[in-house]
């Protein structure tokens, strides 16, 4: 799980179930069209400057108001009332002001259905631009896609990062929960779900996931986050009880801890990295999760480490760093960063 979500897990215990849900959307998703949404304020002002110096908390609650209206298409007045009165708290009564001004522009060319968006013309470089403010994608990312997909296909993937994701929980054998036992306590809390087609240990979750990180799961490490895409990594590693398994570039350790708790307590998986503060959080999560008895954490450079340690394996993992352009509609931060 990324920053956005362990605060939102921090700050929101007191919300039902649907403001949560609600909380969790916006930030999100002002999150994630940030330069489509930034785009829209700027050209709503008087001029450039304004934009360029508005204070970072004022653009916010704007991205937040543009958000709510254009993508939520929530009731605009309310939405209006709400995020001038939230700009007179958070800042002071003047900014109010400018936030009524610029919301109420704004429901009035939606209204019109003239909102001020770039259009898919000129040279290609011109519409990489274009798309990447539509898309809220940047420009060196879209003009690569569009070359060596094409622009229909580069649109596609751009709309599939856009849209909401679904996340994946591992039930923890180690500590005794079969899927049935997860299925179980989610349908408890009422969170949708779905079991996983490919794995006998993982359930899909498409919301609801902080009514689990409220639950207290995640710490207790009775299951963990963790994409079936990984999960399959391991499947086909197959681990087998009394194995010893190499894992390279094993942090965060999402693939070491499930390839461990298959061990069933026998065997051993040599968890190497290269970052000494997240194999330590490895470690800690290894205990958490009841699998630090086969779990040995390394820190080292493979580059050198292969060539020096005498260390033998019958499988190896090597699950090299990328891009992480696969996970994007995964990831809560803007694209850009």
């Amino acid at each position: 799980m990324g920053y956005v979500e362990r605060t939102l897990g921090f700050r929101t215990r007191d919300l039902d179930d649907r403001d949560l849900r609600l909380v969790t959307d916006i930030v999100g998703g002002t999150i994630r069209w940030r330069r489509y949404l930034d785009h829209l304020i700027g050209s709503l002002c008087h001029d450039e400057s304004m934009f360029r110096s508005m204070e970072p908390l004022l653009l916010q609650v704007l991205r937040i108001g543009f958000y709510e209206i254009v993508k939520l298409n929530m009731p605009p007045y309310a939405v209006v009332d709400e995020n001038v009165k939230l700009a007179k708290v958070a800042l002071r009564p003047g900014a109010g002001n400018m936030v009524n001004g610029i919301l109420r522009k704004l429901v009035l060319v939606k209204e019109n259905n003239s909102l001020p968006l770039p259009k898919l013309e000129g040279d290609s470089r011109t519409q990489a631009r274009a798309l990447a403010t539509l898309y809220s994608h940047p420009v060196w990312m879209v003009r690569r896609w569009t070359k060596y997909l094409g622009q229909e296909e580069a649109i596609q993937l751009m709309m599939w990062n856009n849209s909401d994701p679904s996340f994946s929980l591992r039930a923890n054998a180690a500590k005794g929960i079969t899927r049935d036992d997860l299925v179980m306590q989610l349908n408890s809390l009422k969170v949708p779900h779905e079991v996983s087609l490919h794995l006998d240990d993982f359930v899909r979750v498409k919301i609801g996931l902080q009514n689990v990180i409220r639950a207290g799961w995640l710490k207790e490490g009775l299951c963990s986050v963790q994409d079936e895409s990984a999960g399959l990594v391991v499947s086909v590693v197959d681990p087998q009880p009394g194995e010893d398994i190499i894992d390279c570039c094993a942090a965060p350790g999402g693939k070491t801890l499930y390839m461990a708790s298959r061990l069933r307590g026998k065997g051993k998986v040599h968890a190497i990295d290269i970052n000494k503060g997240r194999l330590r959080i490895l470690k800690e999560t290894a205990k958490l999760q009841k699998v630090d008895g086969v779990v040995d954490t390394i820190h080292a450079d493979l580059r050198t480490f292969a060539e020096n340690s005498p260390m033998k394996s019958g499988k190896v993992l090597l699950d090299a760093p990328c891009s992480g352009l696969g996970v994007l509609s995964k990831i809560c931060v803007g694209i850009e960063d």
